[in-house]
């Protein structure tokens, strides 16, 4: 299958895995050499963390967002080094759920990897030290609709901070805020009909107003980091519209630590787009998984491996009318 109009779309937090880029950056040289780049420029060995863990470390979200910024370049440039000469130009739009949008700017031209790995590894610290571990929580309501998880967040608060914070799918919300409120959604969700809720293991409650010391610290980073305008559209989350202005991306990318992930409406931004195929890049297929959900019809890709690697780049191929 041949695709003239390809959507990119990058993993966020909860994508990370001990192993995670290893069979890629050992059959790949471009692989390598981006995590060599990411390990010099937060000076430490990140790819020993993203190969071989250990689990806890991968975990802790100051690790986690460099790691799988990385590894998502990583794969990028995997693709980059297969792909037929001028791919580039058919990528539509580019997108990437919180974190991931970060992997975006820097597949559009709009920020240097080395950048991009430090910035996010403060982020996660100044995210991480925004509410003291345990005090807040996120949990994932299954089989709702939005307006009613909205409708379960403002009983359930009871004066705590509580949100949707990941609009993931028709039937799929996250919510973040204070633990002892998304406890209480827990319970008031399930006597309301959801099918099901699941408290999900992050370190922070991530995309609400608890996120709001971390938000004004990362400001001081983002006024100094360098930024261009981007090659081709990235649809950022906080509005879920596709831009390439350097200022707008930047404040893009300070207002989605307390806004949710409008992810719902970013995939269908990118049917609006006509996009022929959707090719996750970067470790785990959970984008993948909301895609189908949201738009059915779309074909669907990714690359996270060797293997998954020749899938895609097969299936790219020169666009329709040139001979390979």
């Amino acid at each position: 299958m041949n695709t003239s109009r390809i959507a990119l779309v990058f993993p966020g937090q909860g994508s990370q895995a001990v192993g995670m880029g290893r069979l890629l950056s050992d059959a790949e040289p471009q692989a390598r050499s981006v995590f060599e780049r990411a390990d010099r420029a937060v000076g430490f060995a990140l790819s020993r963390t993203c190969f071989e863990g250990p689990e806890e470390t991968l975990r802790l979200t100051a690790v986690t967002q460099p790691a799988i910024l990385a590894t998502s370049v990583a794969c990028l440039e995997a693709l980059a080094a297969r792909a037929p000469a001028g791919w580039r130009g058919r990528i539509a739009c580019a997108a990437g759920h919180s974190l991931g949008e970060y992997s975006a700017l820097v597949a559009a031209g709009a920020l240097d990897l080395e950048d991009a790995v430090r910035i996010v590894r403060r982020r996660g610290e100044y995210m991480q030290e925004a509410v003291p571990v345990g005090e807040g929580a996120m949990a994932a309501v299954l089989g709702m609709p939005l307006d009613e998880v909205r409708v379960l967040c403002h009983d359930a608060a009871e004066g705590d901070v509580l949100a949707p914070a990941n609009l993931n799918a028709q039937d799929q919300t996250v919510v973040a805020g204070t633990a002892r409120a998304v406890n209480r959604l827990v319970v008031l969700a399930k006597q309301r009909g959801a099918r099901k809720t699941v408290l999900l293991p992050v370190s922070a409650p991530f995309h609400c107003d608890l996120m709001a010391p971390a938000r004004d610290r990362l400001a001081r980073d983002l006024s100094g980091l360098r930024l261009r305008d981007a090659r081709f559209p990235v649809i950022v989350n906080v509005t879920a519209r596709p831009e390439t202005g350097a200022e707008v991306l930047r404040r893009s990318l300070l207002d989605q630590v307390t806004s949710p992930v409008r992810w719902v409406e970013s995939v269908l931004r990118m049917k609006e787009l006509r996009v022929d195929a959707l090719v996750e890049v970067g470790p785990g297929r959970v984008l993948s998984g909301l895609a189908k959900r949201i738009v059915p019809d779309m074909p669907l890709f990714n690359i996270e491996d060797p293997a998954s690697l020749r899938r895609t780049g097969d299936a790219i191929g020169p666009p329709p009318g040139v001979a390979a």
